[in-house]
């Protein structure tokens, strides 16, 4: 077991926000709603199919044309909701997203009509309906019913929760391990958006420390003890969930930690490793003589997944073009309206293998720019100087940006800030010179700045958005828009891609590091 030693302070338990009833009260009441949201969405089905009452007009009692749904009906409600809680919709606690949980809703949705198709034609709603003929159109109907209802009820409801949680209410207390980079980052991250469902009660410290340790706190957290105490502070704070930021841990002590503290105490651990460090998903075991090898692909993207995404490319950026031309010809008026100009920025960029390119943006500034000051911020931006190449404040940081840009336009700053100023590189994605996801595409002298590693960033088309977008944007410093980029290239497939685009309109419509 652990040799303990005494706790260096006396720890206090955060009490509770809400009375403990409200949580088991809410998942009640949910499943009630889904409950009828089951009934009236067959019940729908059924009177826009057959065009027929579902109770009797005469009598207390089901319509005729309804009698032989009646069974199904009650198999209808316990099977969805079954579904639902097998795919853990009702799980309302730790990180969530709307893409995942709609996915979970559709699971839900589709394995429960197929199995209440099988179970009506089976069942054949009993011995007195036996020869009975079912509409295949009112299981159709209640499919699609359904999937509008629960989608729109549980999305509504992750939202709701979202705000409830601004308030400081429905957060999982949570400890981290570590006093490195990692565990400020993730500190950073979990205090910053509460949405993801977590309160940082404490830090743990361990034997490799950081110097902000002696302050006692990191991203005003207090320090609460040591790993040699984890066991007696997880009871003393009622943690629910301890995240491991240090790797250099033996998993010994964690795997002894649990045991002393049971089953009963329900603490789940993760592990937090350092950004985007993994090793890539596209890699091969060879065995050469007796020794066994593992070789990374070279080349990012075979022919064929070349191909798949070049053909994605287009598809997308010419149905892109036909939607938003109505807006392209509005934006060009106000652009015309605000200063002299082109419409259009042509500037060079650099592509895949180095190729350089023309690539098209709204202008959104001043004609006479000059792009010196650029220069300056994307080379202290390289050279590591977070502090000079903040653009932003401590807590909401941009990098690669002037702060305060005096050569931007009034409707060029709502054009950055919307992202509204990148549509004209759909072109660019058409001509082939970008893609749809991909790194983003770089200036000449900001190339002229790079170590030999950042150049692996050019190995694949720069795109319109990308990882590093939905992961911070601006936010991120170079070194970390890099390892996100690589990140990319190593793991790519079309299912990435789909993901990085649905997550790209939160990302903007939040404004993330955008300026």
């Amino acid at each position: 077991m652990i040799a303990e030693t005494k706790l260096e302070k006396k720890l206090i338990r955060e009490p509770n926000r809400v009375p403990r009833w409200v949580m088991p009260l809410a998942k009640s009441g949910i499943l009630i709603f889904d409950a009828f949201l089951a009934a009236g969405c067959f019940f729908l089905a059924f009177y826009l199919r057959e065009g027929d009452a579902i109770l009797s007009t005469a009598a207390w009692a089901w319509s005729k044309g309804f009698a032989p749904y009646v069974g199904v009906v009650f198999f209808v409600i316990p099977i969805r909701i079954l579904m639902l809680a097998y795919q853990r919709v009702f799980r309302l606690q730790g990180a969530f997203s709307y893409i995942v949980e709609f996915i979970k809703v559709f699971k839900a949705v589709s394995v429960s009509s197929l199995l209440i198709i099988a179970f009506t034609f089976l069942f054949r709603g009993g011995f007195a309906f036996r020869e009975f003929s079912y509409s295949r159109g009112v299981f159709l109907l209640d499919f699609a019913f359904a999937l509008i209802a629960f989608s729109v009820f549980h999305l509504g409801l992750r939202y709701v929760q979202t705000l409830i949680r601004k308030r400081d209410i429905n957060l999982i207390p949570t400890l981290i391990v570590g006093t490195n980079a990692e565990a400020e980052q993730t500190v950073k991250e979990l205090k910053e958006r509460r949405d993801l469902g977590y309160r940082v009660v404490g830090i743990v410290k361990t034997d490799r420390e950081n110097k902000r340790k002696r302050e006692g706190e990191i991203f005003e957290t207090s320090i609460v003890g040591h790993l040699n105490n984890l066991p007696e502070i997880i009871r003393e704070l009622a943690i629910q969930e301890v995240i491991i930021t240090d790797g250099d841990v033996p998993t010994e002590k964690f795997f002894e930690s649990m045991m002393e503290l049971g089953r009963e105490h329900k603490v789940e651990f993760r592990l937090a490793p350092s950004l985007f460090n993994f090793l890539p998903q596209k890699t091969s075991v060879e065995q050469i003589g007796v020794l066994p090898m593992v070789r990374l692909f070279r080349e990012p993207l075979s022919d064929a997944e070349r191909f798949i995404k070049r053909v994605s490319d287009i598809f997308i950026s010419s149905i892109s073009l036909l939607i938003i031309s109505p807006l392209w010809l509005v934006i060009s008026i106000f652009i015309k309206i605000d200063s002299k100009g082109e419409i259009l920025f042509k500037q060079e960029r650099v592509g895949m293998d180095g190729r350089k390119f023309l690539c098209y943006k709204f202008r959104t500034m001043r004609t006479d720019a000059d792009d010196s000051i650029h220069r300056e911020a994307y080379r202290k931006n390289i050279e590591g100087k977070a502090k000079e190449a903040n653009a932003g404040d401590d807590e909401k940081p941009v990098f690669g940006k002037v702060k305060n840009d005096p050569r931007v336009t009034k409707i060029g700053r709502f054009l950055r800030r919307s992202s509204l100023d990148e549509l004209p590189q759909l072109l660019n994605v058409l001509k082939g010179d970008m893609s749809i996801i991909g790194p983003r595409p770089p200036i000449p002298y900001e190339v002229e700045e790079y170590e030999i590693w950042h150049r692996k960033r050019l190995d694949m088309k720069p795109g319109i958005t990308g990882l590093w977008q939905v992961s911070g944007r601006n936010r991120l410093t170079f070194e970390e828009m890099v390892k996100i980029d690589l990140y990319y290239i190593e793991n790519w497939s079309l299912w990435l891609d789909l993901k990085i685009i649905l997550l790209t309109f939160p990302a903007i419509v939040r404004g993330d590091g955008a300026k």
